[in-house]
């Protein structure tokens, strides 16, 4: 997946125009080999795999022609939200078990809370037919004004990366995807899709970024 990104990317940063990822050709050196289906083997163009990280609707990822199947995802974490398309309204969801946060369930410390919260999440998530689960949330809380402060473990990048790890490792023991969120240094709630969180190197790397480090370990 990182690999499709990262030639995503380069295609997205190397062409100006929309109709040049609609115009653009298959040729054998850019096609990428891919093991779908009991180990049969396909080939998914460069377009493809722009497609696989652009996404159908607001839940639904693109099925690349029938090369690959089309999977729901679902917010989480602290249970299953799953949406139909359309649906704008967080609550209008289909009913499903609200459990502790991850701020409630990190204050017990313990690894085996959180694994039985993933696993209970991930049961209800493969018997609704969702793939992958949008949590948990390990971001590192760093100001009281962070308005998902709640859907974090902690403060303390060690508790929050083993508290990750044992959600994630009984999620997908379920046969459910987890993705980490949200993006690491989200201090705010408010315009987070715009602020500019100015972090040193050293800091980046021994507190915001240790715990997703730990989870995908």
């Amino acid at each position: 997946r990182i690999i499709l990104c990262a030639k995503a990317e380069n295609f997205i940063n190397s062409h100006n125009s929309k109709s040049a990822v609609r115009g653009l050709q298959t040729t054998p050196d850019i096609a990428q080999p891919l093991r779908y289906k009991g180990g049969k083997a396909m080939k998914l163009s460069l377009e493809n795999c722009i497609e696989l990280v652009t996404g159908k609707g607001t839940w639904h990822t693109r099925n690349c022609g029938g090369k690959v199947p089309s999977i729901h995802l679902s917010d989480g974490p602290h249970g299953l939200r799953k949406q139909a398309e359309g649906v704008l309204q967080n609550n209008k969801s289909e009913v499903s078990t609200c459990f502790p946060t991850a701020a409630a369930a990190a204050c017990s410390w313990d690894p085996r809370i959180t694994a039985s919260i993933g696993e209970a999440i991930g049961k209800e998530a493969f018997n609704a037919q969702v793939s992958v689960l949008l949590g948990p949330g390990i971001n590192i809380k760093r100001s009281p004004l962070c308005g998902r402060n709640f859907e974090y473990f902690s403060e303390d990048p060690y508790l929050a990366g083993q508290l990750g790890s044992s959600y994630v490792q009984s999620l997908q023991g379920t046969g459910v995807a987890a993705c980490l969120k949200h993006f690491a240094a989200n201090s705010q709630e408010t315009h987070r899709q715009t602020a500019d969180s100015r972090i040193d190197p050293r800091a980046l790397r021994e507190i915001y970024l240790s715990a997703f480090e730990t989870v995908i370990e």
